[in-house]
Formats: structure tokens, sequence, C-alpha cells
């Protein structure tokens, strides 16, 4: 058997609903202006994935490590997004905040998303640091806050793969 086929089978015994949070990091964002969180939320419960949990919080480690450490401890959430604070000003804390608290890493999603984005703004893209891992069974992902970057790793990276994810973590 290849390996395409093999993935389709893992994807064919996937679980067909994923429970997620959805976190935008921001220090001046509302759920009023929360355009990036908002088009995640829609775009998860579109393809099927319930999201259980919403917030916003500051760009400050402590609040993104409450998140992750809520979402870990509670037994009906499988996935968390983030969307915010990845880029490389002063305020931007959030790659540290999570890459401090992953258990596995997966290096994959930021590559295949510099390189996705790469296609579409060019050279700028190697300013994301967005990232992806596993921590406590739930698979987690840190997003530019862009809307634009949020829909790319959406509807290219997340859906695609997410269930197969979850069938790997045996959740």
């Amino acid at each position: 058997m290849d390996a395409r086929a093999t993935v389709e089978e893992h994807k064919a015994h996937a679980p067909p609903a994923v429970r997620c949070v959805v976190c935008t990091v921001s220090d001046s964002k509302t759920p009023a202006t929360d355009t990036s969180g908002t088009l995640l939320r829609e775009g998860l419960q579109a393809a099927g994935h319930p999201v259980v949990g919403y917030q916003i919080v500051r760009d400050e480690p402590s609040q993104v490590h409450g998140v992750i450490h809520a979402a870990c401890t509670n037994p009906t959430v499988q996935a968390v997004v983030f969307t915010g604070g990845t880029g490389i000003t002063s305020r931007d804390q959030t790659f540290e905040a999570i890459d401090a608290l992953l258990e596995k890493r997966l290096p994959g999603f930021g590559e295949l998303f510099r390189m996705l984005s790469y296609q579409e703004i060019g050279a700028a893209a190697m300013l994301s640091r967005a990232q992806a891992g596993v921590r406590a069974g739930r698979v987690i992902f840190s997003l530019p806050g862009s809307p634009a970057a949020c829909r790319l790793a959406l509807e290219r990276l997340i859906l695609p793969e997410l269930p197969h994810m979850m069938r790997e973590l045996g959740r």
C-alpha cells in the first residue's frame, strides 16, 4: 500500500467532528472587532467542528498559558486554535508562550503555512511564526492575526487534516 492510500485510509477512520476552542490574542480586539476569531469560528463550524469555547486574551504569556491549561484539562476540548501574537514586534509573545508548553511540535505546519503564504504575499511570509503542536492529547495551532492568514491556514492546512490528527492522537 502506498503512502497516499495509507493517509486516505486513516482519514476514512477519523472522527467526523473535532471539538475546538478559538482564542484571539490581542491587546485591542473586542468580540465586535475580532474578524479573525469570527472567521475561524464560522469556518470550523461550517466544516462540522463544534466550537466549544471562545475568548480574547491579551498578549501575555500567563493569559495564553491559562487558555491552554483550561483546554487541556477539559475533556470535551480536542483542539485549540489561536490567532494573533505570532509576529516579531516587542509585544508578540504568543509563539514563546505556546512553544514552552508543547510536548510535541509539528514543524511542518509552520513550514507549509509559510510556503503557502509566500505564494500569496511574497517574502513577508518569513515574518510569521505560525506553529502547531500537541499538549495533553490536544492539537494546538497558533496563527497570525490577519483574516487572510487565518483563512489560508484553516482552508489549506487545518480543515483538511484536523480529523486525521485526532485519529492519530487516539481522540
